[in-house]
């Protein structure tokens, strides 16, 4: 009935979460154990202490424990804390034999295990065992001589006994094993509390041997110090520095060395171990050292030895910076120029030739202008400050065997390698050296600077052969022609002069023949031969109809001291005129008339003057239709156009254009006149009869001759109908004119062609 029942039992339903987001406060399982392990739920109550009374119960308790001591071991071997339990357990009831005799069996299990052997021995220790001691760390240092732990703790004990013999013994076996650093400073340590200082020493020269490191070095040194041993000290500092070399060179030992110096007042020593180190170590691993050589110089230095400080700092900066890109001859200027301020001559050739060695890697004159300057630098310093004249001779020809003269040159060699002859006094090499500078690689420079030497020695033989090469070379060089003519002028020659002016002129291509006209012209004028320079204007007019040629033309006659000057000076003007009537540029008309303006002022008559003026054009705005790239429509462009009197007379429609815009005027200036009677005659209605008013025309005609010539173009349609002013009317108005009056014109225009 129970099982019955039981069975119809119904399992309550599972009360359903209506929310089912997460809880605002989480809860791990980290947060439960850690809250288990500080209210200790889990600890059990600890177990009744228990009283021995007899021996049985003594016994009954030590086979207990053994045995349970024994059953771990055996579930598990291998776990030496077990064993290390079990030791010390029997070592507390006093049972050494069977403490040792587990620590026995422990080692049989796992000999390599450091601290089985360390508690076996403190165990025998503690129980003033000391030969078993001596007999466990003999073991342990056998098998395990690299646990440094055994050593000291057997060195230790043997010190601690006072068998200072079996100490020493023990610190030499381990020193054949060669052990870290620490082992041999405790074996120094040992020696030096005994004052066995020669020992000392003599382990410390097995220590930098077996540790070959600067600071062991150092610290050796140190102890010499320490010890009053000066020359030993300065001896390891030396073997340092000599066992190292500069392969391995170290800033920290020479610091220390000159230190070492420093403090037994050996300045001059501390300051060539400086230099000597400076000499040797890299920029980059060198601050220290340059900051302790500052420090010493400060204190115990001139200024010399402060200026040497900072100079061997540049030094190395230039050093670092040419090794990193050897091709960068800026900083081999800078280097060189440090060099040569603080060097024997021999440091500065060894630099000069590592400098030269780099020579550029493609052959492009724009890669050898800076390199080209270390060679002229080299000369120049073997020239000027060595005084070695052969050397710099060497160093000249080297250059120029060295540059690939059939793609380019440097005419600046040349000529400094024939200066330097001239100044030993050895002309034929001078011009043995220039002549084969123009014969292989023929430049202006070159022929400019032969020329000037051989002007500077008077030799015009010479001079007049090198210009005739000059000119077969550059026949379009209107400057060599000048200079070569020039030079036949002073020489008194003029009809050579002469000749070469005419060939000069001559020629089918000239680089500035304006210049070269110019001066052929004043050569003539300086040798007062007026005719010639005449003929010579004329021929150049005929080449050319530049209005500065006419102007100069004008000036020249004006300047000949003759009656007739003025008369031809004028007759010149009006021809120029006449030949610039078909000019298209009329801004080098107008600035003829001008010129010639100027003349009458000063010379003319009034008749003269008025007839220039009469010449003078007139300024007018016009308007040009533009066209953009694509050919449509871009607007209007206003521009400002010049019309001479003598052009404006052959264009009919210019003149009839202005006398409907006269007529024009006139009209209005008559309604303005009987609207001015109208308006005075309302406000005078009795008026005296014999007054009457003025006559319009009278007025028109006054009006008339104070107004000055308008006209107006416009060049749509190939029509003239846009309005003009004078220069100097304001432009505001100028336009207002133009609206108002264009569609007037137009129809006045065809009124008087009707009529």
């Amino acid at each position: 009935m129970a099982s019955t029942t039981a069975g119809k039992q119904r399992i309550p339903k599972v009360a359903k979460v209506k929310n089912k987001a997460p809880a605002e406060v989480q809860i791990t399982a980290e947060q439960l154990l850690r809250e288990a392990k500080e209210r200790e739920l889990e600890l059990l109550p600890p177990p009744p202490k228990q009283k021995i009374t007899d021996e049985e119960e003594l016994n009954d308790y030590k086979l207990r424990k053994r045995k349970g001591f024994e059953d771990n071991i055996r579930k598990n071997r291998t776990v030496i804390s077990n064993w290390i339990k079990y030791a010390q357990w029997e070592e507390s009831l006093k049972e050494i034999q069977r403490a040792r005799s587990i620590y026995e069996r422990a080692l049989d299990v796992d000999h390599r295990n450091v601290t089985l052997w360390l508690k076996y021995a403190e165990m025998e220790m503690k129980n003033r065992q000391v030969n078993h001691s001596r007999n466990i760390w003999d073991r342990a240092i056998t098998i395990l001589p690299r646990v440094n732990q055994f050593w000291y703790k057997y060195s230790y004990m043997e010190e601690m006994l006072g068998n200072i013999a079996g100490c020493r013994q023990v610190f030499e076996r381990w020193m054949e094993w060669e052990p870290e650093e620490q082992a041999w400073h405790s074996y120094i340590n040992f020696e030096l509390r005994y004052k066995e200082v020669d020992k000392a020493r003599t382990i410390y020269e097995r220590f930098v041997i077996v540790h070959p490191e600067v600071k062991n070095w150092i610290k050796y040194a140190r102890f010499e110090d320490k010890h009053g041993y000066i020359a030993h000290g300065r001896k390891v500092f030396e073997r340092a520095v000599e066992f190292f070399g500069e392969e391995h060179i170290d800033e920290n030992l020479f610091v220390a060395f000159a230190k070492f110096e420093e403090k037994q007042k050996e300045f001059e020593r501390v300051r060539v171990i400086y230099k000597y180190a400076l000499d040797r170590i890299p920029k980059q691993q060198a601050q220290e050292l340059f900051k302790n050589y500052t420090v010493f110089e400060k204190k115990f230095g001139d200024r010399r030895g402060i200026e040497d400080v900072i100079v061997s700092k540049r030094r190395f900066q230039y050093e670092e910076e040419v090794k990193a890109n050897p091709h960068n001859y800026d900083a081999w200027f800078d280097y060189l120029r440090l060099v040569e301020s603080d060097a024997d001559a021999d440091t500065v050739r060894e630099v000069y030739e590592r400098a030269i060695a780099n020579v550029p890697p493609i052959q492009e004159k724009r890669h050898w202008r800076r390199y080209i300057y270390l060679w002229i630098n080299y000369a120049l310093y073997e020239e000027l400050e060595v005084k070695d004249p052969e050397r710099t001779r060497q160093v000249y020809q080297a250059c120029l065997e060295l540059i690939p003269h059939k793609k380019f040159t440097f005419a600046k060699i040349w000529l400094l390698y024939g200066q330097f002859e001239i100044r030993q006094k050895n002309l034929p090499n001078a011009r043995r050296a220039l002549g084969t500078a123009i014969g292989k690689c023929p430049k202006n420079k070159l022929f400019k600077g032969y020329i000037e030497l051989e002007l500077q020695l008077r030799e015009f033989d010479r001079c007049r052969k090198l210009y005739e090469k000059y000119l077969e070379f550059s026949p379009e060089n209107c400057t060599t022609w000048i200079k070569f003519a020039e030079l036949e002028t002073i020489l008194g020659d003029t009809d050579r002069a002469r000749a070469i002016f005419e060939l000069a002129i001559g020629q089918p291509r000239l680089d500035m023949p304006e210049v070269l006209w110019k001066s052929y012209i004043d050569f003539e004028i300086e040798q007062e031969e007026y005719e010639n320079t005449r003929g010579l204007y004329k021929r150049l007019l005929q080449r050319t109809q530049h209005v500065k040629v006419w102007i100069s033309y004008a000036q020249f006659e004006l300047s000949v001291d003759s009656g007739e000057r003025i008369q031809r000076c004028r007759q010149v003007y009006e021809e120029a005129n006449r030949s610039l009537r078909s000019c298209e540029e009329k801004e080098e008309r107008l600035m003829l008339l001008e010129s010639w303006k100027d003349y009458e002022q000063e010379f003319g008559t009034f008749a003269n003057k008025d007839r220039v003026r009469k010449l003078l054009p007139e300024k007018v705005k016009k308007r040009r239709k533009l066209t953009a790239e694509d050919g449509s429509d871009a607007g209007w462009e206003e521009y400002y156009d010049y019309i001479f009197p003598e052009d404006a007379a052959n264009q009919p429609n210019l003149k009839l254009l202005a006398m409907a815009k006269m007529w024009k005027k006139q009209q209005q200036q008559e309604e303005e006149v009987q609207e001015e009677q109208e308006v005075q005659e309302e406000g005078e209605p009795e008026r005296d009869e014999g007054s009457g008013p003025a006559h319009p025309r009278d007025e028109q005609e006054g009006t008339g001759a104070r107004e000055s010539k308008e006209s107006t173009y416009d060049d749509r349609d190939s029509s003239i109908s846009s309005t003009s002013s004078d220069s100097e009317e304001d432009e505001d108005d100028e336009d207002d004119e133009d609206r108002a009056t264009e569609k007037v014109e137009r129809k006045e225009t065809e009124a008087v062609e009707k009529d």
